[in-house]
């Protein structure tokens, strides 16, 4: 009996004493999943849900509009695409900015091996990039998808701001960028206040291509929004409602515009020079009046972010002066 009662005892003393020993090393464990989680941050996206570090320290960006909004936060970007079309370089309003980055393919066609070289702890990508390469870039990093290009913004101006925001809450940011979002449309008001004094206001935003003239809509893009909600420039009697158009040689008398915004595409010089000839154009009240204005060709990526919507102001006031 004194046996089986030591026996018993002995097994109970063995199982306080494993529980205390095991108890320390079930805390640990759970210290460190807790731990994990507090170093993560889930963000919603396109694809779905992206587990990311809480501190993001190196972010490769396959988007202009990206790039944009990172600097405006005061975050640099790891590694960024170039455009091809454009030199196969940084755009130039950034290049001062991102000297020193590693250039990693295109939005259309990324190169992976120089990603995987930036060791990027997220990727950053459009819808259109993600329906080639989601799948793949996942596979070298968490890979968050933003924007819709396809999306009908109707009459919402103010679409542009939703990816910086959700970049901005990446980093904890978005009392930040909510300033820097507040002080472009300050600038914007002050700018539409001085443009609503113009006797003549009709504005035509045109894209001369290789082989043909394009005039761009009054709504369907930041951009455009930017220039007739925003500013207040009137559309002409041209100008389409809601996707740009093609506009023949014959057509180009019809732009009844006060100023003309002129956009050149690196191979649209050729056509320039025709357009320059003609006597159609010679009659829109624009040529008459030298109130043609050719841009540096980036304003269809400027209008996606604060610093690009910012120099975009910068040249329309000097236009309008």
């Amino acid at each position: 009996m004194l046996r089986q009662s030591i026996f018993i005892f002995s097994v109970l003393l063995i199982l306080v004493l494993s529980a205390c020993g095991k108890a320390p090393e079930a805390a640990q464990s759970n210290q460190g999943t807790s731990a994990q989680e507090n170093d993560t941050q889930s963000i919603e996206h396109l694809k779905g849900t992206a587990v990311v570090p809480k501190k993001i320290e190196r972010m490769v960006v396959l988007s202009a509009a990206y790039i944009d909004h990172m600097l405006a936060i005061g975050e640099k970007p790891a590694g960024v695409n170039v455009e091809v079309r454009y030199g196969g370089d940084y755009l130039p309003y950034f290049a001062d900015q991102l000297e020193g980055v590693p250039t990693v393919g295109s939005a259309d066609s990324p190169n992976l091996e120089a990603i995987v070289a930036v060791n990027p702890d997220v990727i950053l990508i459009e819808s259109r990039t993600a329906e080639n390469t989601y799948e793949q870039l996942e596979k070298i990093a968490p890979t968050v998808v933003l924007g819709n290009e396809w999306l009908d913004y109707e009459d919402d101006t103010t679409y542009w701001t939703q990816d910086l925001l959700t970049i901005a809450e990446m980093y904890d940011k978005v009392d930040l960028a909510k300033e820097k979002m507040g002080e472009v449309e300050q600038r914007a008001a002050q700018l539409k206040e001085k443009i609503a004094q113009l006797d003549q206001k009709k504005l035509a935003y045109l894209r001369v291509r290789e082989k043909n003239l394009q005039i761009y809509a009054s709504k369907g893009h930041p951009t455009n929004t930017l220039l007739y909600h925003d500013l207040g420039f009137e559309p002409t009697a041209v100008t389409p409602s809601e996707q740009r158009e093609d506009l023949s040689m014959e057509k180009i008398s019809d732009i009844d515009a006060n100023f003309v915004v002129l956009e050149v595409d690196p191979n649209g010089q050729d056509y320039l020079n025709s357009m320059n000839e003609s006597s159609l154009w010679k009659q829109v009240p624009a040529v008459q009046a030298d109130q043609v204005y050719e841009t540096d060709s980036f304003w269809l990526f400027k209008g996606w972010g604060v610093m690009g919507r910012s120099e975009i102001m910068d040249e329309v006031e000097k236009m309008i002066e």
